[in-house]
């Protein structure tokens, strides 16, 4: 079964939220519409992955992430439909209806869970899985899908947004606002437009903390994808608030002024990201700014179909709801 993702995303113009005097255009790249039944990011990624993981033979999935992640949703999705057996190690973070019904999704899709109680226990849990007796061998999927091929799936989607400038559907960015939590997306741009030739810098806005680790962990992915240090990628650490998975005033006004622009963001990482792009305008230093909208769009009601309720959940995943 093939992905049949909707590639090119489109860019649009956002008129209401850029500026006249001085002038800058915000844009923003759909990615929150890749595919109908999930959107956002993590297609673009898993697209590489489950190929790879097909064409060795492969049969079962393990993956990481917060309770709530995205990643576990998408891959439980597109890894089923593929003939994968998906089991994820989740982990702690602060409970959100979103992340409660990214969890009942992905359960409802078949994923086995096991959760553990803190990020450092988490190796071991992935290890075990891993090299259990008697299982299948596995593919090990890092947090986000941020591996070497997962980000290949971002260069991709530069050269698509250089094709759409060089098309004249818009202006080159002077910057690309993108969130930035296991790297992948950041990194992947910023190595696309580098190849590309662009003058655009990705500023990637740091969801997670140590922002350090998070900055180090996309500049190890630039490296393996485009082998040069002269690109263009600035991390951005004042939006990040108290930690992965809180709510920040900034990101609830974005969330606000996005709504009225027809995007819907989550708290975690687009409401964040979203909130630079906003800074990035008002500050008039540029003259094009784009905004890459890495939420899946798609309604989450038919992935919740059949999904035990938060009152079924068992004890063990309620608890990672800080």
């Amino acid at each position: 079964m093939e992905l049949n993702p909707n590639y090119p995303t489109p860019v649009e113009h956002l008129p209401r939220l850029s500026r006249v005097q001085p002038a800058c255009d915000l844009w923003v790249k759909r990615e929150d519409v890749t595919h109908p039944a999930y959107g956002g990011n993590k297609v673009r990624k898993l697209e590489r992955i489950l190929a790879d993981a097909r064409a060795r033979g492969l049969r079962r999935i393990v993956t990481v992430g917060a309770a709530g992640s995205h990643q576990v949703l998408a891959t439980a999705l597109f890894g089923r439909e593929a003939g994968f057996e998906v089991e994820a190690v989740l982990l702690p973070q602060p409970r959100s209806d979103h992340a409660v019904e990214n969890l009942r999704a992905s359960l409802g899709l078949g994923v086995r869970p096991f959760p553990v109680g803190s990020y450092a226990a988490a190796p071991f849990a992935i290890v075990r899985r891993l090299w259990m007796p008697g299982e299948e061998p596995a593919l090990y999927l890092p947090v986000g899908g941020s591996n070497r091929l997962g980000t290949l799936g971002y260069v991709d989607a530069a050269r698509e947004i250089a094709t759409q400038v060089r098309d004249g559907v818009m202006p080159e960015p002077d910057v690309a606002v993108v969130t930035l939590g296991s790297g992948g997306t950041a990194a992947g741009l910023a190595a696309g437009f580098a190849q590309e030739g662009m003058k655009t810098r990705v500023v990637g806005v740091a969801v997670a903390a140590p922002v350090w680790g998070v900055s180090l962990a996309a500049r190890w992915l630039v490296l393996r994808c485009a082998a040069r240090f002269d690109v263009r990628l600035q991390v951005e650490r004042r939006y990040l608030g108290r930690g992965y998975g809180h709510r920040t005033a900034q990101g609830d006004h974005a969330t606000m002024l996005a709504a009225a622009s027809g995007l819907t963001l989550d708290p975690t990482y687009t409401a964040k990201a979203f909130a630079a792009a906003l800074d990035r305008v008002a500050e008039g230093r540029h003259r094009h700014v784009l905004y890459v909208h890495t939420l899946s769009s798609a309604p989450l009601a038919p992935l919740l179909e059949g999904a035990p309720s938060e009152e079924e959940l068992p004890p063990e995943l309620v608890r990672l709801f800080q």
